[in-house]
């Protein structure tokens, strides 16, 4: 099973060279990397120079931001599954791939649901052995999304033909276009998920939607906006219950 991993960066020379080193850490046999910069100035883009032998594909140029870069990475992939390791991330160990493939496969060996997901930690930026929150998932069900449930999107890889069939990210969205796309993808009728029970990725903690009270509130109204579109029942409740089941994250360090 091939799987394609999209990373998108942008003046990013603090952490790029542990994602790629994450990336090209995994024992899977099948993988397409690809990395989509954003025409960074720092020294991002010497820094990907010393691995792009191997680099399956680099993009380098303007961009409208993260989710611009990540619909680049998505018309590049021929991966089976797509996923993203972005440049603040690093997998939780040198398996992760292997155990998606495995988690994603039939009993043929072929590709058996439409997506993979699992857990997620939350990480201190300058410790990334400190664990700040602990994101555990579960099971899917469709009715969950009323709850506002979404797995967590650093840990998805979704099938390439969704994409392919419902489009990429909706760039109207500066914050939340990825919870808007896991509605898009997870309320389709028959839609089948599988979840892995295990930590996959660790996460520095940062971002446009928790550093600042107008991120929060923008990312709300985007989450908000994002549930009419997908017409998810009781959208305020769901909002509401979405931002509250955060709370134990925090009490499961």
């Amino acid at each position: 099973m091939k799987i394609s991993v999209i990373t998108a960066c942008f003046n990013s020379k603090a952490t790029i060279r542990d994602a790629i080193e994450s990336v090209l850490s995994q024992d899977h046999n099948d993988v397409e990397y690809i990395l989509v910069d954003g025409a960074s100035t720092d020294n991002t883009m010497a820094i990907v120079g010393e691995y792009r032998d191997r680099i399956s594909q680099v993009i380098s140029e303007p961009d409208s931001g993260i989710y611009d870069a990540l619909n680049k990475g998505i018309r590049s992939a021929t991966g089976d599954l797509v996923g993203f390791l972005h440049s603040d991330d690093l997998f939780a160990h040198s398996s992760v791939l292997s155990h998606i493939a495995a988690q994603a496969s039939s009993n043929n060996g072929q590709l058996g649901c439409d997506a993979v997901y699992g857990d997620l930690n939350y990480v201190s930026s300058g410790d990334t052995s400190r664990v700040v929150r602990r994101w555990t998932s579960r099971p899917f069900q469709r009715e969950l999304l009323s709850r506002g449930w979404m797995p967590p999107h650093p840990t998805l890889y979704l099938k390439r033909e969704i994409y392919e069939s419902l489009g990429g990210f909706d760039l109207d969205y500066r914050i939340a276009a990825d919870y808007e796309s896991i509605l898009r993808y997870f309320s389709q009728p028959g839609f089948s998920a599988e979840y892995l029970p295990e930590t996959l990725i660790t996460m520095r903690l940062g971002g446009a939607s928790n550093g600042t009270l107008s991120g929060i509130l923008r990312k709300s109204r985007e989450d908000y906006s994002a549930l009419r579109k997908n017409r998810i029942p009781y959208p305020w409740l769901a909002l509401a219950w979405k931002n509250l089941s955060k709370l134990p994250q925090f009490l499961k360090r």
